[in-house]
């Protein structure tokens, strides 16, 4: 099993495979409108702008299981976004990143590497990088900003 034998719904219900994504260096990132770290999707839209005529699609995933901060359909999470940030990159349904409902994407991404990599998932902006082979090159903390990803991202494109 590799990543692009993976689908997800995307923020209507419709499922989406992530073979869409093949070639693709992929940051997929799981988020919340009302977290401390919201402000990164200004970062994030600004990476892809940059990159994403290279090969750079990122990835969001809403996740309302730290502190209920992801409230709202997919929709209104989209409009938000789109209003306060501007985000033109892909985002999906409300998914769980930890836990017995967690989704496989989340099972697999954490499964691809020992020790943090196998932990589970500590709060909103947990952000992974998939190479174009679909190989899972790198975890980051919430706290990493997109900004300090950029050098990881380019030597990937």
């Amino acid at each position: 099993m590799n990543i692009y034998d993976l689908t997800v719904m995307d923020r209507n219900g419709t499922p989406v495979t992530l073979s869409d994504y093949k070639d693709k260096v992929l940051l997929i990132v799981n988020t919340a409108t009302g977290c401390g770290f919201t402000p990164q999707y200004e970062g994030l839209e600004s990476l892809y702008r940059k990159y994403k005529d290279k090969g750079l699609v990122i990835l969001d995933f809403p996740c309302n299981q730290f502190g209920h901060q992801a409230p709202g359909t997919g929709e209104e999470i989209h409009q938000f976004c789109k209003m306060n940030y501007d985000v033109s990159f892909p985002q999906f349904a409300k998914t769980d990143v930890n836990g017995e409902d967690q989704s496989p994407l989340y099972s697999y991404l954490k499964s691809q590497k020992s020790g943090l990599f196998r932990s589970a998932i500590k709060w909103n902006f947990t952000k992974f990088l998939v190479d174009r082979n679909g190989e899972v090159v790198k975890r980051y903390a919430p706290t990493d900003k997109p900004e300090k990803l950029e050098k990881d991202i380019t030597a990937l494109l």
